[in-house]
């Protein structure tokens, strides 16, 4: 796609979700924040009038301006492990409308695999972030998702929609509580300290009174600094990985790369290991799960909790939904008014040269003649005019462009719309 065909283009969000893909397909499509900026530098120097990508251990998604969906598909299978075919089989793709309506949905919870979930926000801000750096955003972009920030801010804070703790991390620690009956005196071993591990940290402090808690990461300094300021975790080193994981009746994996980081050589085959592993891509290799002695817990697993704290956030979706039209309606007026101001405007001018020809026209043909009456007169038909073309533009079965078109055609004006037809 070229910048000068880009007044075709419409708005497309592709990817793959925990609604059709499981974890093992959701980790072919994760793509990694180097190939990310990749996918965008490609994109920005193909042309592409603003994308951004998302890649989080529930989804992948590409959202920016094609000719066709396919230009975001085949650049997600390029930067990622997953086929044209695979995403054929487990995919959603939006268009225009209803790719808005699916990022004001995801920005407030409601697409979370556990509803409500406002971890996706950050990483949805994230995702904006690092294509802004690149260079890939536009004004559509920061008006829409400055419209899904404030809609999110406004479900938070208005509604029970995020009432309890229900994180993967929260909930990796209700695993325990609820499967294992005496798993304050379980050794448990957590293998990673990103974002996920710190919280599984903390949850396990908070929710349980294990004092048989060990940490091990790549970076040694990270884990001596958390010890530091939480007493009751003991620092473990990566050097000494396999006699750790040998020592624990729990481990939580938690490290965030792109391949396993716990393989068979790791585990020990002559004792019971409850493993939890909360990457995406899984971190523990296949041939581990497989392991008779090892029961393996996903992320999918993961993502089940209560029915009632379910139904209590489900009653809320309806107050979360009147919210997001609201936004939603605020940026479809701005919207409107960003493509048909331009035209009409143009359209006026138009109209009013042909008012002061015909005047003047008149003027040297009619005895008498009341240029005052004449000029009110035909302005009031103009503004009528003007108004009816509004009208016709705004109605949703409308081809905006195409009617723009045949306005400059029939008017002769110099009429431009702006791209992302029929939004």
């Amino acid at each position: 796609m070229t910048v000068e065909n880009k007044h075709h283009s419409n708005l497309y969000n592709i990817g793959v979700s925990y609604k059709k893909a499981d974890a093992a397909i959701r980790g072919k499509f994760s793509i990694s924040k180097e190939n990310q900026i990749q996918l965008l530098e490609e994109a920005k120097q193909k042309g592409v009038d603003g994308i951004f990508v998302l890649s989080t251990c529930n989804r992948t998604e590409i959202c920016g301006f094609a000719e066709h969906p396919f230009q975001l598909i085949s650049m997600l299978c390029k930067y990622s492990n997953g086929s044209v075919e695979e995403f054929a089989n487990v995919s959603n793709v939006y268009k225009n409308k209803e790719a808005i309506n699916h990022l004001f949905r995801m920005g407030t919870g409601l697409d979370s695999q556990i509803l409500g979930d406002y971890e996706i926000v950050g990483q949805l801000r994230q995702a904006f972030k690092q294509a802004k750096e690149v260079g890939t955003t536009n004004a559509y972009f920061e008006r829409l998702l400055n419209h899904v920030m404030q809609a999110s801010k406004r479900v938070k804070n208005e509604t029970k929609l995020s009432s309890g703790t229900t994180s993967v991390s929260y909930a990796a620690v209700q695993y325990l509580i609820n499967n294992l009956s005496d798993y304050n005196s379980k050794n448990i071993l957590v293998f990673g300290l990103g974002k996920m591990g710190k919280h599984t940290c903390k949850n396990l402090a908070e929710y349980t009174q294990n004092k048989s808690v060990s940490l091990i990461n790549r970076t040694e300094e990270k884990t001596s600094a958390f010890v530091k300021d939480h007493s009751s975790i003991r620092k473990a080193s990566y050097a000494n990985l396999a006699q750790e994981v040998s020592n624990s009746d729990v481990l939580i994996v938690s490290t965030g790369a792109s391949f396993p980081t716990i393989t068979k050589e790791h585990v020990p085959t002559d004792k019971d290991l409850l493993i939890l592993d909360l990457s995406m891509p899984a971190n523990v290799s296949k041939e581990v799960a497989d392991l008779d002695n090892v029961t393996m817990v996903n992320v999918d697993d993961l993502s089940k909790i209560t029915d009632e704290t379910l139904a209590i956030r489900q009653q809320e979706v309806p107050v979360a939904e009147a919210i997001i039209e609201t936004h939603n309606q605020e940026f479809q007026e701005w919207l409107n008014h960003r493509r048909f101001t331009p035209a009409i405007t143009a359209l006026k001018e138009s109209l009013q040269n042909i008012q002061q020809g015909e005047i003047a026209f008149h003027k040297k043909k009619i005895k008498n003649f009341d240029e005052e009456q004449a000029e009110i007169l035909t302005s009031r038909f103009i503004q009528k005019i003007t108004t009816q073309f509004v009208k016709h533009l705004k109605d949703e079965e409308t081809s905006v462009n195409t009617s723009i078109e045949v306005m400059a055609k029939v008017f002769g004006a110099n009429l431009e719309s702006i791209h992302a037809e029929d939004n």
